[in-house]
């Protein structure tokens, strides 16, 4: 049944029914959340990737990078929904802001839902899920780090991340994992070259 589910509706299909059932122009992330049950720690994640891909105060990433930790942390001691402050879930967001950005990630979500599929389930569910949640903190840390022009990738990793985890896709949440891996050794190697060379200049 959930298989099935999941190869019926999709992340974007599901995120666009949750908007066009609010009643008013602004809707609270309790409400966009309370239908999808399950799948809520995907779909956190992906609300956490729409300020990579938009106009934002500078220092944003950081704020979201703390939030996707927190998120990690919370699979990492294994809830099997994510926890969320009250003062959180009443916070409101605008349905037609939350259309537009769908709209804007659509060339994205479009190659990742074709080739997603519930496969490797395995992977998506304990005690795998231990596995995701550290790496999903890690992600959160590079998103909060200065580091230059990595919005708009450390975002596509998110969302690739959220994909995989509302679609149940072990294989994407693998190469998520082995992507993360690759980016944290990147991210050393380059602030140790930089430290360096600031050591030689001065």
């Amino acid at each position: 049944m959930a298989a099935s589910e999941a190869r019926e509706d999709k992340t974007t299909a599901l995120l666009r029914a949750a908007a066009a059932s609010a009643p008013d122009e602004r809707m609270t992330v309790e409400q966009l959340l309370e239908p999808l049950k399950r799948r809520a720690f995907g779909f956190l994640l992906l609300l956490l990737a729409i300020p990579n891909f938009i106009p934002v105060p500078l220092g944003i990433g950081g704020v979201m990078g703390v939030l996707v930790v927190g998120l990690g942390l919370e699979m990492l001691f294994g809830l099997e929904h994510p926890w969320i402050p009250g003062f959180l879930k009443r916070r409101t967001l605008s349905r037609e802001g939350l259309l537009r950005f769908l709209d804007r990630i659509t060339p994205i979500t479009r190659r990742l839902e074709k080739v997603c599929k519930p496969r490797l389930q395995r992977l998506t569910r304990r005690p795998f899920t231990f596995v995701s949640g550290a790496v999903m903190i890690l992600i959160g840390i590079l998103l909060a780090l200065p580091i230059p022009f990595t919005n708009y990738l450390f975002g596509a990793m998110l969302i690739a991340f959220a994909i995989a985890l509302i679609e149940r896709d072990g294989v994407l949440v693998l190469a998520v994992w082995i992507a993360t891996g690759a980016m944290v050794a990147l991210s050393a190697t380059f602030s140790h070259a930089l430290l360096k060379f600031f050591r030689d200049i001065l």
